[in-house]
């Protein structure tokens, strides 16, 4: 297959003086110029086979979310005159959400274990970038590189910490990928950040299908302070559910790392409630990044300054 030829730019300083250099020169008529050669024909490169798996996994996702749709679930409100709550109720949810943890990692396997833990959050700014499978269409890149521009900025607002959406320079990397090409990421993300190791990537590569995505938080050794992310999301969640998981995912990723199944509304409950960052969530953020916590604090130093943050957010009351 012919190569398709470059075009050869001159600067247009150079084109200036050449115009410079001929006028006032007598020049010699115009020659015709030389026939046009049709352009050679360039063939259309075949489709991609469809990945069977991936195929399954669309169609397998599709049901899952008309299925909570059609039970009232995945609401796009935000909560309202059903889901009350106040500066208690604020409180303990945040105890819960940010400082216990979901689960525990050993040997490449995550067990669900509900266990105390110290406040987590960033001190740098966050730059979040996006990347994709090969598997993903160019009008589903631009639909959630939109989106994900659009979060990154009311984040920010909500927790008052700088979050930006980058093309170059992230710290805090989002991928959406195909079911079958996730599964070789592995060698990307360690070299993304060293400190991870194969056992570390092991719930994200082989992603189970009750999973529809997941988030790593990384941080220097034990450190509570995160130095970067990795966001994984499947390429063949339906819409709905994919921005779900762009929410969940990079809120959880700033430092509200559990799910409380108590805590209304919420998307930081895993009945699914809710599919969208709700103001309750935008109040947890505000909590997380108030300058009177500190990384590493633990519920017992932290609830009494919690019980001082709450009642300006809320207005007081119970």
């Amino acid at each position: 297959m012919p190569k398709t030829p470059a075009l050869r730019l001159v600067p247009l300083a150079a084109a200036l003086a050449m115009m410079g250099l001929l006028q006032g020169c007598d020049l010699a008529p115009p020659k015709a110029p030389p026939p046009v050669r049709p352009a050679p024909r360039v063939e259309p490169k075949p489709a991609p086979a469809p990945d069977p798996a991936s195929l399954a996994a669309q169609a397998h996702f599709a049901r899952v979310q008309s299925s909570l749709i059609a039970r009232g679930l995945l609401r796009t409100d935000g909560g309202g005159t059903d889901t009350p709550f106040g500066t208690r109720q604020l409180v303990d949810n945040f105890v819960r959400i940010a400082l216990y943890d979901e689960y525990v990692g050993r040997g490449g396997t995550l067990t669900a274990r509900q266990q105390p833990a110290a406040l987590r959050r960033w001190e740098r700014p966050v730059r979040i970038g996006v990347r994709f499978g090969a598997s993903v269409p160019a009008e589903d890149r631009a639909r959630d590189r939109a989106q994900v521009a659009a979060y990154a900025a009311r984040l920010a607002r909500a927790s008052g910490h700088p979050v930006s959406f980058v093309d170059q320079g992230a710290n805090y990397w989002l991928y959406i990928v195909g079911e079958t090409e996730r599964k070789g990421y592995g060698p990307e993300w360690a070299a993304l950040f060293p400190g991870l190791t194969p056992d570390d990537l092991l719930p994200v590569t082989q992603m189970p299908m009750s999973t529809f995505c997941m988030v790593l938080a990384i941080s220097d050794g034990e450190s509570p302070v995160y130095t970067g992310g990795l966001a994984v999301i499947r390429a063949e969640l339906p819409d709905l559910l994919r921005l779900s998981c762009i929410h969940e995912e990079l809120a959880q990723g700033l430092g509200l790392a559990n799910d409380s199944p108590v805590a209304r509304p919420t998307i930081f409950n895993d009945d699914e409630e809710f599919a969208l960052l709700t103001r309750h969530d935008e109040l947890l953020l505000k909590m997380l990044y108030d300058p009177r916590l500190r990384p590493g604090m633990r519920e017992a130093e932290a609830r009494p300054v919690l019980e001082r943050i709450a009642p300006g957010l809320v207005g007081g009351g119970s």
